[in-house]
């Protein structure tokens, strides 16, 4: 049963990954230094697996490297980051920490135990490190232009692992993915934080007016690109992993408030609230995602139509998994500047 590591696999899309590369039958050690975003919750359907093995452990730590050759992984999927812009706008310094410094611990690791072991390293990344697209679709060879503090030390961390690559033929591979959702989101983002204050009868605050763009991928489907990129990505190269699908943030909170009607009655409190808007914030994020399609053979199965409901049926029915998170995590305003 070959293994897999996964890095920040407390988290959102690493838990759902681990969920999926354990129903194909991978051994998976998850590596989480446990932090606010981090949620046990997210792991209990296998937390008892027997394919399943969690370790504390941040990656800046030198020991990820005893880690490695103790394990021998056919693959690290590095989803191990700080990831709320807002976040970083407050406090960019554990930002710089984790998603660099932390990324260059993992690199030297890997590096030390790949010179003796058959293994891969799937990096994963941000359609942010583009910038504002505010006409067409960027591609892989699109110039890095990030406008926040986050999406800066997401560029950063890219950057050195494709100098990893070309200077220490480092078997690793680079995905840049556009703005997931689904089932165990923090709150702290767009989607989830909706449906906690729709369930909790509460106004739903949106930036500016509402007008920012997002291309959205459901994140099953980034999941199996993620899987489709280690079984058959190419050394060294760069994969956008994308739905082709944008849309604003009123669209998404209209087609959430439909949704919701469907489950419950809503109260009379939840209605749109226009609130100032972050600095910097980018206007449109749009990924061309050609090259997965074409070299790969992966697309995605989940219309947004279908994704929401999805999404909203698992927090109606999770409830608690709001309760395992810190209140002033939920409710408080971010990234002022």
């Amino acid at each position: 049963m070959k293994k897999i590591i996964v890095t920040g696999g407390l988290g959102f899309i690493g838990s759902n990954l681990i969920e999926l590369l354990l129903k194909k039958n991978f051994f998976v050690i998850n590596i989480d230094k446990s932090t606010y975003s981090s949620n046990f919750y997210n792991v209990k359907e296998f937390n008892k697996s027997k394919k399943y093995k969690f370790i504390k452990l941040d990656i800046k730590n030198r020991k990820f490297e005893n880690i490695l050759f103790r394990y021998k992984p056919s693959c690290i999927f590095n989803l191990a980051a700080e990831t709320h812009v807002d976040r970083s706008i407050d406090n960019p310094d554990s930002f710089i920490q984790s998603n660099i410094v932390g990324v260059y611990n993992l690199l030297e690791s890997f590096k030390n135990f790949s010179k003796k072991n058959r293994s891969k390293l799937i990096h994963i990344s941000t359609d942010e490190v583009y910038g504002d697209i505010l006409a067409g679709r960027s591609h892989e060879k699109y110039p890095y232009k990030p406008s926040s503090p986050y999406a800066a030390s997401k560029a950063a961390s890219d950057h050195l692992v494709s100098s990893y690559v070309r200077t220490y033929n480092l078997p690793a591979i680079v995905t840049n993915c556009s703005n997931n959702y689904g089932p165990k989101q923090h709150p702290e983002k767009l989607i989830p934080k909706l449906i906690y204050n729709i369930l909790n009868n509460k106004p739903l605050p949106i930036y500016g007016k509402g007008k920012n763009s997002r291309e959205w991928i459901y994140v099953k489907d980034h999941c199996e690109a993620l899987i489709k990129v280690f079984l058959k990505g190419k050394i060294g190269e760069f994969y956008n992993i994308g739905s082709n699908k944008n849309m604003n943030n009123l669209e998404v909170t209209k087609e959430l408030l439909k949704n919701s009607r469907r489950l419950i009655r809503l109260g009379n409190k939840v209605k749109i609230n226009f609130v100032k808007d972050r600095p910097g914030h980018d206007i449109r994020y749009a990924l061309n995602s050609n090259k997965i399609k074409k070299k790969l053979g992966w697309r995605p199965k989940t219309n947004f139509s279908k994704g929401i409901k999805l999404t909203l049926d698992w927090y109606f029915k999770n409830k608690s998994y709001y309760k395992s998170l810190s209140k002033k995590d939920i409710n408080n305003r971010l990234g002022k500047g």
